[in-house]
C-alpha cells in the first residue's frame, strides 16, 4: 500500500513511474480470499485517521468517497474479559465512550479512561510532526530533547504498560491498552508510551470499514496509481538494486533483464531490501541497524465460513485470556501461545457473505514468526491444523462455539505471510517498536545509497494503513526536493 501510494504521488508530481510488483495482483498484505460467495480481507480489517488517504486522494485526482464507501464501525469493538465482563467501545464519540466504560466496569474506570484520552491527545501533538509527518531526523531528536514539556509528555523512557498502571485502576482496563502495542508488533511491556496515541486516533477520527471490504481501498490506490500515469507490471519479481556511480540506478529483474531509473523507492520489508536485493558492502551498516531492531510478532489466521447468524454478534470482537503476559512471553519467546487473545472480524456487510444466513469470520491470534530450526516451524506437518483446532476449541470455551456451523475453514501461517509478502519471518509490521530506542532503529525512508528510498510498513513512520500513506507523502516530497529532473522509465 506504501508503495502504491508512492507510485500516485509521484505520478501525480509528473515523474514516469514504473511499479514491479512479484505477485499477480498488487496491495501487498492487503489481501482478499474469495470463495462460495464469502469474501475475506485477510489483512487490516479496519480503517483509522482515514485523513490520509483523503489527502492521498485530493493530492492525485479527485475525493476517496468517490472511489470507496467509508461506513462507520459502531461499536469499534466488544471487549470480552476473563471474568464475563463486556465492553462494548463506542466509536468517535467521548461521551458514549464514558458512558460505556462507566456501565461496564464502573465510574472510576471510566474517569481514568478519560484522563488517559486526554493525556494521549497532547502526546499526538507532541509527535505528530517529527515522528508521523516528516521523515524523523537528528536534528528532530534534539529538538525534542529540548523541550522539556513535550519531552515529559511522551516519557520516552517509559512503556505502554507504565502508562496503564499508573493510569487506569481496573487491570480489564489495562488489558485494552496493552492490546494497542499488538498494533504494531509489540509486547505493551516494553513498546513506548507514546502508542497510546492509538486508541485517541480511534476515538477521535473513527474507525471506518470500507463496505465490500478493505481489499476496495487497495484497488482504488492502486487504480490511482495507473490513472497518474503509473505502469503496473504485475507477477514481476526484482532480483537486485542496481547501483551504479555510487547512486541507485534502477533494478535487475528475476529474468535478467533491467529497468533503469533515476530513483528507486522500495516498498518491500527493509530487511528484504538490505539483506538480499542490495550488494553486501552497500547494505552493511543499515543492516547492522536493523539486527539490533526487534522484529514484530506474527499472526496466525483462520477465514470461516459459517452457516446461520450469532446473535449480538459487532464488528469486531477480541476474547482475552486469563494471563496475558504469559502470551507475550510465548510469542517473543519463539512459541506458540496455549492461551491466546482472539481476535473475531465479522463485519455486518452484505456484500462479503453470499447470504443473510451466513457469516464471513476473519480470526486472528497473535503468533510468532515462522523460524524453523530456532523457533516455530509453521511449515511442520500437521502443526498448523492442529493448531486451529485449538483456536476453535478456545473460542468454544469463551462462548463463541462456532464448530457445528463451518462450513469450511482456511488456515493461514506466518509462513504463508512470509512466502506471499517477502516479510522476514511472516512478521507483519516488520520491526516491533520494542525498547525506547525502536523508533529511531527503524529504517529511514532515505537510505544511504542515493537515489533509494524507503516507503511502507517496515520504515517510517510505521506499519498500519494510516502509517503507511504517510510513509507514502514523506517519500514523495523528499524524491521532490532530492531530484528535479523527470524519472526515467
Amino acid at each position: 500500500m506504501g508503495g502504491l501510494a508512492a507510485a500516485a504521488r509521484l505520478g501525480a508530481l509528473g515523474h514516469s513511474v514504473v511499479v514491479c510488483e512479484q505477485s499477480e495482483r498488487a496491495g501487498g498484505k492487503v489481501g482478499t480470499v474469495s470463495r462460495d460467495g464469502f469474501t475475506f480481507d485477510t489483512g487490516p480489517s479496519l480503517l483509522t485517521l482515514p485523513a490520509a488517504y483523503r489527502d492521498l486522494f485530493l493530492k492525485t485526482g479527485g475525493p476517496l468517497e468517490d472511489e470507496v464507501e467509508l461506513q462507520p464501525v459502531d461499536p469499534v469493538f466488544t471487549y470480552r474479559f476473563p471474568d464475563g465482563t463486556r465492553l462494548r467501545m463506542p466509536n468517535a464519540s467521548r461521551a458514549a465512550v464514558r458512558q460505556a466504560v462507566g456501565e461496564s466496569l464502573g465510574e472510576q474506570a471510566a474517569d481514568d479512561w478519560e484522563a488517559l484520552i486526554a493525556h494521549a491527545a497532547r502526546v499526538w501533538e507532541a509527535t505528530r510532526g517529527p515522528f508521523l509527518e516528516a521523515p524523523l531526523t537528528a536534528r528532530d531528536m534534539v529538538r525534542l530533547s529540548r523541550d522539556l514539556r513535550a519531552l515529559r509528555t511522551v516519557a520516552p523512557w517509559r512503556s505502554l504498560r507504565t502508562v496503564g498502571t499508573r493510569r487506569l485502576h481496573d487491570p480489564r482496563l489495562r488489558m485494552v491498552l496493552d492490546r494497542y502495542a499488538t498494533y504494531t508488533g509489540s509486547d505493551p511491556r516494553r513498546a513506548p508510551a507514546a502508542l497510546c496515541v492509538i486508541p485517541f486516533m480511534e476515538q477521535a477520527f473513527g474507525a471506518w470499514h470500507v463496505r465490500g471490504g478493505i481489499r476496495r481501498l487497495a484497488d482504488a490506490v492502486c487504480a490511482r496509481a495507473v490513472q497518474t500515469g503509473a505502469e503496473l507490471r504485475l507477477g514481476t519479481e526484482v532480483r537486485r538494486v542496481l547501483v551504479e556511480g555510487g547512486r541507485a540506478a534502477g533494478v535487475e529483474l528475476a529474468d535478467g533483464s533491467r529497468v533503469d531509473a533515476d530513483v528507486v523507492v522500495a516498498g518491500s520489508d527493509a530487511r528484504e531490501l538490505y539483506g538480499h536485493l542490495l550488494a553486501p558492502d552497500v547494505a552493511a551498516a543499515p543492516l547492522r541497524r536493523l539486527r539490533r531492531a526487534e522484529p514484530s510478532l506474527s499472526g496466525f489466521v483462520l477465514l470461516l465460513a459459517l452457516e446461520g447468524r450469532t446473535p449480538g454478534l459487532t464488528h469486531h470482537t477480541v476474547l482475552f485470556p486469563a494471563d496475558y503476559d504469559d502470551e507475550f512471553d510465548s510469542v517473543f519467546g519463539g512459541r506458540v501461545p496455549a492461551d491466546p487473545t482472539v481476535y473475531v472480524s465479522a463485519a455486518d456487510d452484505p456484500a462479503l457473505r453470499p447470504d443473510d444466513d451466513s457469516e464471513a469470520w476473519f480470526v486472528l491470534v497473535n503468533a510468532p514468526r515462522h523460524e524453523p530450526g530456532t523457533g516455530t516451524d509453521w511449515d511442520a506437518p500437521g502443526f498448523a491444523d492442529a493448531y486451529a483446532d485449538s483456536v476453535l476449541e478456545i473460542l468454544a470455551r469463551r462462548g463463541l462455539d462456532v464448530r457445528d456451523r463451518l462450513r469450511w475453514r482456511v488456515v493461514r501461517t506466518p509462513a504463508d505471510l512470509e512466502r506471499e509478502t517477502r516479510s522476514p519471518g511472516g512478521a507483519i509490521y516488520g520491526t516491533s517498536s520494542n525498547g525506547p530506542r525502536a523508533a529511531f532503529l527503524r529504517p529511514a525512508n532515505r537510505s544511504p545509497v542515493p537515489g533509494l528510498f524507503l516507503v511502507g510498513g517496515s520504515s517510517h513512520p510505521g506499519g498500519g494503513l494510516p502509517l503507511v500513506a504517510l510513509s507514502a507523502a514523506i517519500v514523495a516530497e523528499m524524491v521532490g526536493k532530492a531530484e528535479r529532473r523527470p524519472r526515467a522509465s
